[in-house]
């Protein structure tokens, strides 16, 4: 079976699309984003597609549309649409597959149901998203104790944004995690900008171990 890895963050809105593009790109991978709340403006699958300059081949399409951008479970209520999380499992491909999750771990994907419950089940090694500002240190252990109580495999943690090097090794510490590495704020954000500042803080073999 094709090799995964699932992307998801500690906070909706932290640049995990961004990086998930990168990552796609560096493995020359497909991207799959099982549900997309919120259609109006460009769908994060597009916006990989734009920065990672993936084929839109790679692009595998969602599981779940969603026309309002609230969390799956609200706007599935509001299309009249039931979201059926058995029904969710990674797409064959015949290339590395990065899959990118909604918003946090614990966002609910129905009633009953939420994101970290779906990877658990998988079993796919979890990069997980962090930012650097303040806050980030609470709500990445949180994140980390949620995948482990659920025994999810953690391969590492991911920071986005400026520098905050107590912060990343505190995290590091007391989260007992493998920091994979940064990416900077860019501006402008290009997808050559994204290319370089992924090969210059980032180790793609460290990636490419999840998929042996």
């Amino acid at each position: 079976m094709t090799s995964r890895i699932v992307i998801t963050g500690t906070d909706t809105g932290i640049g995990k699309t961004v990086f998930a593009a990168t990552l796609t790109d560096a493995l020359a991978g497909c991207y799959w984003k099982p549900v997309q709340s919120g259609l109006d403006g460009e769908t994060d699958s597009e916006t990989v597609g734009r920065l990672g300059r993936i084929e839109a081949r790679r692009i595998l399409p969602e599981a779940y549309r969603l026309a309002t951008p609230v969390s799956p479970h609200f706007s599935a209520r509001l299309d009249g649409v039931t979201i059926l999380p058995e029904s969710l499992s990674p797409p064959p491909v015949d290339a590395p597959l990065v899959i990118e999750g909604a918003g946090g771990l614990l966002v609910p994907l129905t009633e009953r149901t939420v994101f970290a419950d779906v990877f658990a089940r998988w079993r796919v090694p979890v990069v997980l998203c962090a930012r650097t500002g303040l806050g980030t240190i609470n709500h990445t252990l949180l994140s980390l104790e949620a995948l482990r109580v659920r025994s999810i495999p953690v391969l590492g943690i991911a920071f986005i944004g400026d520098e905050q090097a107590d912060t990343e090794n505190i995290i590091e510490q007391l989260g007992r995690v493998r920091v994979l590495g940064r990416l900077p704020r860019l501006d402008p954000l290009t997808p050559d900008a994204l290319r370089r500042a992924f090969r210059e803080h980032f180790q793609v073999d460290d990636f490419r171990e999840a998929l042996a």
